[in-house]
């Protein structure tokens, strides 16, 4: 078997451990307020945790006891931070070698460019991860604090802390409304703020981490996969934030104080990114603002970090590409470096995965509930298999085949498209003899 196929597998075979795990838990008398829960719901729960992603079959306050969102919690930072990196962690902790097949799987696992050094990286991932999070929920706890009392909301704080960081979009916010989401704190800037960076720095991805610590703020001596993420994150975010200033500002953001659109816009620009809180009705965006939604739910966070989608180093990769074919040039060069071009078959093929999967699932779900509309359908699969977690409402709603094809694609996104693909690829069979090149018509 062909290694890189055989580390692929035992991933997606791990997740799948931890995703039945979860499952047998969520599926315990203990877990449910009502000392039920149905297996469905306790699976499709199970997969969105651990994916990070945040589509909720059942309230996660008003559904699960403690114990269901304690165990919930728990996945969201397996999931978010990688079973294999707190495996190592741990190993490292209780002073285990690691061996080189555990590398070649972290090496994978991580998305880093390379396998030296990875088990000091797992040790800044780890480590820094819980810092941030500490400080998020500090952050968190002077508003959560006078709002839900001293005990709930230190939890709150923590929890919600965990699920931005890892792009993992669960809430327990069901206390004041369910299914509600941040829409009580649409005019708080200091929770919008604190989770816009949470999300952000979850998302940006655990190499730019190192080399940002590294080389502090000296942009030029960072690595050419750094300083594509942190421009193309910036990007998207003001870009995002401006476009939703002007294509709300008449709808979810109507009424509100020149602050509280800016709050708005920018946390809608941030969230699709792949974190799956909201503090604006999601269904009652306009037409331009869901489009807008979509297209930053497909493109996602970056490689490497707690988020999913696409990811932003595929969308500049493709956009020089063609910026290249346009000016008639053979090589896509940035920030003075030339990209190889194996790194622009994976962008296309991941692309062309992403859509054919949504293309597929959507059509199979409008097939199953001819009664949901095509927009809803489409958002809801682009929010899976990107691990968003945003919604318009309609995965309480959707029956037992619609919810499994949903959670499939969770499951899918968490992996990356490409990495799942492979699961499936048999090891490609050695041929010195080549086929005669042949031109076609494109475009």
């Amino acid at each position: 078997m062909h290694k890189r196929f055989s580390t692929t597998r035992m991933i997606a075979l791990g997740f799948a451990l931890i995703i039945a795990l979860g499952t047998l838990l969520l599926s315990l008398p203990v877990a449910a307020r009502t000392g039920e829960s149905d297996i469905l719901t306790a699976l499709f729960t199970a997969v969105s945790a651990t994916c990070v992603t945040g589509l909720a079959a059942a309230d996660t306050y008003r559904h699960w006891t403690l114990f269901g969102q304690l165990v919930i919690l728990c996945m969201i930072q397996v999931g978010g931070l990688g079973f294999m990196t707190i495996g190592v962690y741990i190993a490292v902790l209780l002073k285990r070698r690691i061996g080189l097949q555990e590398r070649e799987t972290l090496h994978e696992s991580v998305n880093t460019l390379e396998i030296a050094g990875v088990v000091r990286l797992v040790k800044s991932i780890v480590q820094g991860a819980f810092i941030i999070e500490g400080i998020g929920a500090a952050l968190l706890a002077v508003s959560f604090i006078p709002r839900f009392g001293a005990v709930r909301g230190i939890y709150f704080s923590i929890f919600h802390s965990v699920s931005a960081f890892c792009n993992g979009g669960f809430d327990l916010m069901g206390i004041n409304e369910a299914y509600s989401s941040m829409t009580a704190f649409e005019g708080d800037a200091l929770v919008n703020l604190v989770l816009c960076a949470l999300i952000l720095v979850g998302g940006i991805g655990f190499v730019v981490w190192d080399d940002v610590l590294k080389h502090k703020w000296h942009f030029k001596q960072y690595l050419l996969h750094s300083k594509i993420v942190i421009v193309s994150t910036l990007g998207l975010t003001v870009i995002g934030t401006l476009l939703f200033l002007i294509f709300e500002n008449n709808a979810t953001l109507a009424g509100m104080t020149p602050a509280q659109k800016l709050l708005g816009a920018l946390f809608s620009s941030v969230t699709p990114r792949t974190a799956g809180f909201n503090t604006v009705d999601t269904a009652s965006l306009s037409n331009a603002g869901t489009l807008l939604t979509m297209l930053l739910m497909f493109i996602g966070g970056s490689p490497g970090s707690t988020a999913g989608g696409a990811k932003t180093t595929t969308l500049a990769v493709l956009l020089c590409y063609a910026m290249a074919m346009i000016r008639g040039r053979e090589d896509i060069n940035l920030f003075g470096r030339r990209l190889t071009a194996d790194v622009v078959k994976k962008a296309n093929a991941v692309v062309v995965i992403n859509l054919s999967l949504a293309f597929v699932a959507s059509c199979a779900v409008m097939a199953l509930q001819p009664d949901i509309s095509m927009t809803d359908v489409v958002f809801e699969v682009l929010s899976a298999i990107n691990t968003v977690g945003m919604t318009t409402g309609i995965t309480r709603n959707l029956n037992i085949a619609s919810k499994l094809i949903v959670a499939l694609l969770i499951y899918c996104g968490r992996l990356g498209s490409l990495s799942f693909a492979l699961i499936f690829a048999k090891k490609p069979a050695s041929n010195a003899v080549r086929e005669p090149q042949e031109k076609i018509i494109v475009g």
